[in-house]
């Protein structure tokens, strides 16, 4: 029963942090504005997240698995799908994009934990990509330079569109699908 709760009040939490992003942004999503929305204490919220941040990258986490071609990791993704999956997490959830972004490039600065989590989550997307372009082909050091460059690449895509919304992210990200696709 206690478990089912925490789980009910985890879930709660999380949605009203997806929620309150969308409609005030990072700087109107505190604690105490979860925690009055969740109807839940800040005990609680302790009880389950460290701090905002971390709930903040739960949600934006969980979105981005939501758009994942292979989300049991069995290695059965193309380069193609991973990076079909980024533009739709870009396009779908913008406003987690943005502030996914701010975390990661002012909100990291000073928190060490969260930056070994943002940098954790790259270097495991990075693998991915590897992975894929070695299925299609590319040796698997050039594959690695070319997943880094893509990964880093589609990142600034989404720091484009963060700025400018009308940017055209499908055609940036199909140009780099390209160039990381070229014959080695």
């Amino acid at each position: 029963m206690r478990y089912r709760a925490g789980i009910e009040t985890r879930g709660r939490i999380l949605e009203t942090t997806r929620a309150l992003i969308a409609e005030e942004g990072l700087e109107g999503t505190t604690i105490k504005a979860i925690c009055d929305r969740a109807g839940v204490r800040p005990g609680s919220f302790y009880n389950l997240f460290k701090s905002k941040e971390e709930a903040i990258i739960t949600v934006v986490r969980e979105a981005i698995d939501a758009v994942d071609p292979d989300p049991d990791h069995r290695g059965t993704d193309t380069v193609g799908e991973l990076v079909g999956a980024y533009v739709r997490f870009l396009n779908d959830q913008p406003d987690l994009a943005s502030v996914y972004i701010g975390l990661a490039v002012s909100g990291s600065k000073n928190n060490t934990d969260l930056k070994g989590r943002v940098i954790r989550h790259h270097e495991g997307r990075v693998a991915r990509f590897a992975d894929a372009l070695v299925r299609e082909g590319i040796p698997e050091p050039e594959a690695n330079r070319r997943a880094e460059t893509l990964v880093t690449a589609l990142n600034g895509v989404a720091l484009h569109l963060v700025l400018d919304a009308s940017f055209d992210v499908d055609t940036h990200a199909r140009a780099l699908l390209g160039d990381a696709l070229e014959p080695a």
